[in-house]
């Protein structure tokens, strides 16, 4: 995963869509290591794509484009899950723990993309007065991070501060509940699945009902659950032709090995108790790596990560996880033949080019420095939007002593932020560096313009473009 030392890095980040990300954008392990300070938002290449394998088929049934849906992991150990608008759909480390099997996961999913089909987070009621609260609160973790030695951080986490209302805003109608239950049995039934695992997850926490509004999960503060609720959906669903279906061997499989990464980073304590020693299975092994890993025992990491590898040569994320602890434990050198192994494996995974640029990089070496721009230029035309490697790109051309093109690089990553008046004033700074003639010079201008330029750049703009 991706981050700083927080590397789940985890998940590297993400991030426009829900500065939720803007504390942790930095590769996966980092993200994961600082996740247990409050909800961030992770990206790691095995967990997204186990969780669109497992998806896709539901969002194709529900009549949306799976590659227009964006799954957000939000690294917070509370249950919960949430649908936006612009098909986004949020998923808690803590409800991924939670599920028990694979087709309760969907089960949820399922439920979720309801509410995306049926345009439900655009007609929730209520909007801004539920959504004033965690406006109010990212606007004072914003200041924290600021009073913390973070202005860039807590600037774009205020910046944020409207996005994440919409976030808290998010609250379901019992009417809409019902239609997203009604949908997800559908959409289940439709691609050959049960959707008895949605029942059964419901059916846990059918204590919910009974508890204090304060008291509840968050899932069941935004998703109101009643005993009537459930049962009308146990109704429909036994009725259904794929109610018996059960979850395949690999299915199960993937997903134990995505829970045994989430719990190895978000709960390392409790996952050495829970994936004792004694457990010579390779999910267990692996959440045993990743633990020892966040408990700062690199050492007894890589001893289980080098048994698993033996077993398990050609799994891309095993040699992307060495290459992170041997990086974020000063081995920089040594991290480099993992990293490249990790994308021979994988060669279309940004987050994994990513891992290896930033090496690269680091490395007193040119000839590297200028391979590792060149790996993470690849990721920024995959993502574009990912500002960690516009981050690393900037500290890379500053090292090869291209101002310029760091500047460009800096106003790029704000952008992707939606910081608009910090990317605006690194493009006009770019401009005033790069060359006339170049793309990079046309590419600092477009930002310019598409980052609300004041009456005075456009009029500066105006009289560059004649001449005076």
């Amino acid at each position: 995963m991706t981050s700083s030392r927080t590397r789940l890095r985890p998940f590297r980040t993400v991030v426009s869509a829900l500065a939720l990300a803007a504390m942790t954008l930095t590769p996966i392990a980092q993200a994961w290591a600082q996740s247990g300070r409050g909800p961030t938002l992770l990206r790691d290449t095995e967990i997204e794509e186990i969780l669109h394998r497992q998806s896709d088929p539901i969002f194709a049934a529900a009549g949306l484009n799976p590659k227009d849906v964006r799954i957000l992991l939000v690294g917070d150990n509370s249950l919960n899950a949430f649908a936006t608008q612009g098909q986004q759909m949020g998923l808690n480390t803590g409800l991924i723990l939670e599920a028990a099997t694979p087709n309760e996961l969907k089960g949820v999913i399922a439920h979720e993309a309801g509410h995306i089909a049926g345009g439900h987070p655009i007609r929730s009621g209520e909007l801004t007065r539920a959504g004033l609260r965690p406006m109010l609160l990212t606007m004072g973790l914003g200041l924290l991070a600021m009073m913390a030695g973070a202005p860039d951080a807590g600037a774009m986490v205020m910046a944020s501060s409207g996005q994440m209302g919409t976030l808290g805003a998010l609250g379901y109608s019992r009417e809409q509940e019902s239609r997203a239950d009604q949908a997800a049995v559908g959409f289940l039934e439709k691609t050959g699945q049960s959707a008895a695992g949605l029942v059964e997850f419901f059916d846990k926490f059918r204590y919910q009902e009974v508890f204090a509004e304060a008291r509840r999960f968050p899932y069941f503060r935004s998703h109101p659950l009643s005993s009537q609720r459930i049962e009308l959906l146990r109704n429909r669903v036994t009725t259904q032709k794929h109610y018996a279906v059960k979850d395949t061997p690999a299915e199960i499989a993937e997903f134990e090995m995505m829970k045994a990464k989430i719990d190895g980073f978000m709960n390392p304590s409790a996952a050495l108790v829970r994936y004792k020693e004694s457990d010579t299975g390779i999910p267990a092994r692996y959440a045993r790596s990743i633990a020892y890993y966040q408990s700062k025992e690199p050492d007894r990491a890589l001893k289980i990560l080098d048994g698993l590898l033996l077993d398990q040569p050609g799994n891309p994320y095993f040699w992307e996880l060495k290459g992170q602890i041997l990086f974020d434990y000063g081995r920089i050198a040594e991290a480099e033949a993992p990293q490249r192994r990790s994308v021979e494996l994988k060669p279309d995974a940004p987050l994994l080019r990513i891992n290896l640029g930033q090496t690269l990089v680091n490395l007193d070496d040119p000839k590297k420095r200028d391979e590792g721009i060149a790996e993470l230029k690849r990721v920024t035309l995959l993502e574009h939007d990912n500002p960690e490697a516009w981050r690393l790109l900037a500290v890379a051309y500053d090292r090869r002593g291209d101002e310029g093109l760091a500047r460009l690089a800096t106003a790029e990553r704000y952008y992707a932020y939606g910081a608009l008046n910090e990317s605006r004033a690194f493009a006009i700074r770019a401009r005033q560096l790069l060359d006339r003639s170049s793309t990079d010079w046309v590419r600092a201008t477009d930002i310019v313009m598409a980052s609300d330029p004041s009456d005075q750049d456009m009029r500066a703009l105006s009289r560059e473009a004649s001449g005076g």
